[in-house]
Order: structure tokens, then C-alpha cells, then sequence
């Protein structure tokens, strides 16, 4: 009988067991996951799970009725602890072992650790169980020092400012959202946690961490009953190099999100994979609808197919009422043009030098840019060179410029 194993049960696990049914497998699935939990959504642990009143709930992206409909064999809590390609087997914590005809590793990433003495005393977050902690922590008065000044630490920062707390945000950069964020739109966010009472300190060292306190490279101490460490993740490729699997900033996959091993896929924030917009360029994308992208492609291929991954990415995050939109490739744009809606909002158009849009950034309140990074990521996928002026003025509108 044919089998697949799925390792990891985050996004890209949840979305790859619906397609896999979606696309007429009838056969049997396994999902692997280390959490004593159906697979949930990740993006409100820095947000609504630690901000609302009432006490949070995973969102699941499958419970037990959708898991039952689907005939997924979730094993929660059995994590998988070795794979033998040659043999096709998956060794688990329990001592037991599951074979697979085709395997989808999906294992995720892991907050990145800082090379600073104490750093154990900083807290991460990573799972609903850190959220949890996280809340409790957060009390009116408190001293909330965050270390890391891109997407996660900055929610954090915003939700611990929500609850009253006294929050001091630690960027070792010059700026905040250094990656992958255009200045004038780091400088909207910026000055948007001040407004909230928050202390950003930017280009800032770090000496130490102590039980209560961060100690800085200049020497002044920064009292906190809190410490977090939100420098970024790491992709987890722990299980996918001790198989022999090629590892290259996350584990190598090809265009079609297969890696180095016969009948071994992998999809998420832990694969890294050659984009074909890009001349093949390697590139490993954190984010949540990247995630459900990339498992649509490998369950295609996995299936017999033959599909390259050629989706533009598209991100976003909330920043209190403020919501920041990304779509595409914005450092592949050497050419910005800026349209400004109105004084609250503002988008950003990156244009190759041959003039075709390479990426979109907006920020707003609430999704009052959705609407035309949406448009912009459709003119990104079909290569379009837009006219600036049309982009740059407010009142035309930028449907028109979507060719078939």
C-alpha cells in the first residue's frame, strides 16, 4: 500500500494533508508532530494570544473532525527522530518507525540563539505554549525589554505596550526592519511604537544578559523583569542533515521543492529552493502563505507532477492599527516609486531596471493598502512594467495595467 509522511505540523503539514486529498490521494497519511497538539495557526502567538482578554485558544488548522474526515493519521507528540532514504523508513521518539513512499519534511525554524553570556535568561517564542508564558508575563508596570528589532520582536514589543506595560525594543542595526523593509516604511513603524510608549534604541550593542536586567556595550544596564529574544530563526534541518540530505541555507530543494533524496520533499520555513523568477536563484522565504505555496507545490510534484514554484511571496504583519503588506522581490527593484493614497498610508513600487515591478511595500491602517499590493503582486507575476507616473499618482487607478 502507498504511504506518505509528513514531518512537522505547522502551516505547510496542515495545508499539504488537505491537498494531498484535494488532489484525489486516497491512500494513507501520516502526520508527525512534536506538540501535544492538532496543527494551529502560528501568526496570533505574537498578537491576539498574548493581547485578548479571554483565555487564548490555538486557531487550528485542522481539529479532530477535519483530521478524521481527511483520514490523517496525526500522531501528536511523536516527534521523528531519524530518516533512512534507502530504506524509506522514519525512525519516532516512541521507538516505533513509520514507512513512507514519498516523504514531505516540513519541520519549520527555530528562534535563532545569541553568542552572549546569560543569554538563558531571555525568553523565545516559538510555540502556544511560549505565547502562554508570554502573556502571564505581561503585566501593567512591568519592564519588558525586547531584543530585535524585526517582524517578531516588534509584535511583541506592540503587545506588551497594549497591556501596559513599560517596553524598551533593542536593535543592534542602524534601523529597525532592516530586511527586506524600505526605510520610509521602518520609519512609519518606528515612529508608530514611540507614539505607544515605546523606548527603540537602535545600533545599540549588547554586553550581557543578567536574571533582571540586559546590559549594554556602552554600559548602561536596562533593569527588566522580562527579557525576549526575537533576533530571528533559524531553518530546522537538524533530522534533514543527519540523513545526508544537502543542506544550503535551510534544506536544499530544487524548483520543484525536492531535496537532495529520492522521493524526499520538503516545504516551509526549513526549505530553501531555486526560484524560477529569479534565474534559479536560491531563496528561502519565513513566512505563512509561503508556506501553504510551497506545500501545494510539493504535494503536485509528489503526486507525479512537475510543477515549478514560481509564486511571488507575499507577507504581511500587524503593527497596532497599522497593517504592513509586502509582495514580491523589493530588493530586486533598484528604482522606488512612492504613492501616497493619503497622510496615513503609504506604498512603495520597486521597479527593475528594465522598468518591470520587481516587488510592492505598503503600510496603512488596517487594509487600506491590501487592495493595491494585491494588484501589484498580480503586475509582479506577469512580468508587467507599469508607467511610474501611473503608479505614482493616487487618483489613477492601477487595475487598468493588469495586461492579459
Amino acid at each position: 500500500m502507498n504511504s506518505i509522511v509528513i514531518i512537522g505540523a505547522g502551516m505547510a503539514g496542515a495545508r499539504a494533508c488537505i491537498n494531498l486529498r484535494a488532489n484525489g490521494y486516497t491512500e494513507a497519511i501520516t502526520l508527525l508532530g512534536d506538540e501535544y497538539l492538532l496543527p494551529y495557526d502560528r501568526p496570533p502567538l505574537s498578537k491576539a494570544s498574548i493581547t485578548q482578554e479571554d483565555e487564548p485558544q490555538p486557531v487550528w488548522l485542522m481539529d479532530e473532525t477535519i483530521a478524521r474526515e481527511l483520514k490523517v493519521d496525526v500522531r501528536k507528540g511523536i516527534a521523528a527522530t531519524g530518516i533512512d532514504p534507502r530504506e524509506k523508513v522514519v525512525a519516532l521518539s516512541d521507538g516505533s518507525s513509520v514507512s513512507y513512499d514519498k516523504l514531505l519534511i516540513a519541520t519549520g525554524a527555530k528562534p535563532r540563539t545569541l553568542p552572549i553570556p546569560g543569554i538563558e535568561h531571555a525568553l523565545t517564542l516559538r510555540n502556544h505554549e511560549d505565547s502562554l508564558a508570554l502573556r502571564q508575563r505581561f503585566v501593567a508596570g512591568r519592564n519588558i525589554v525586547v531584543i530585535g528589532g524585526g517582524f517578531i520582536g516588534l509584535e511583541l514589543a506592540s503587545s506588551a505596550a497594549k497591556r501596559g506595560c513599560h517596553v524598551t525594543l533593542i536593535e543592534a542595526q542602524p534601523r529597525i526592519l532592516m530586511r527586506g523593509v524600505p526605510e520610509a516604511i521602518a520609519a512609519i513603524v518606528h515612529a508608530r511604537h514611540e507614539k505607544a510608549g515605546v523606548t527603540v534604541l537602535t545600533g545599540v550593542g549588547l554586553s550581557h544578559l543578567s536574571q533582571d536586567a540586559v546590559h549594554l556595550a556602552d554600559g548602561r544596564v536596562l533593569p527588566a523583569d522580562t527579557i525576549i529574544s526575537g533576533v530571528g530563526a533559524v531553518p530546522e534541518t537538524t533530522l534533514a542533515a543527519s540523513a545526508g540530505l544537502a543542506i544550503d541555507n535551510g534544506i536544499a530543494c530544487d524548483q520543484h521543492m525536492r531535496t537532495s533524496a529520492p522521493d524526499i520533499y520538503a516545504a516551509g520555513d526549513c526549505a530553501s529552493f531555486l526560484h524560477a523568477r529569479l534565474a534559479n536563484r536560491r531563496i528561502r522565504l519565513e513566512a505563512w502563505r509561503s508556506a501553504q505555496d510551497q506545500a501545494a507545490t510539493a504535494v503536485e510534484n509528489m503526486l507525479g507532477g512537475a510543477k515549478e514554484h514560481i509564486t511571488v511571496p507575499w507577507f504581511w504583519s500587524d503593527q497596532y492599527e497599522l497593517g504592513l503588506q509586502i509582495a514580491g522581490f523589493a530588493e530586486m527593484g533598484p528604482v522606488t516609486v512612492a504613492r501616497k493614497p493619503n497622510e496615513d498610508t503609504l506604498i512603495l513600487f520597486h521597479l527593475a531596471e528594465d522598468g518591470t515591478l520587481a516587488g510592492a511595500s505598503g503600510i496603512g491602517p488596517g487594509n487600506a493598502i491590501a487592495r493595491d499590493i494585491k494588484l501589484a503582486e498580480m503586475m509582479i507575476a506577469k512580468g508587467i512594467k507599469p508607467p511610474a507616473d501611473v503608479l505614482a499618482d493616487p487618483g489613477q487607478q492601477l487595475r487598468p495595467l493588469i495586461k492579459g
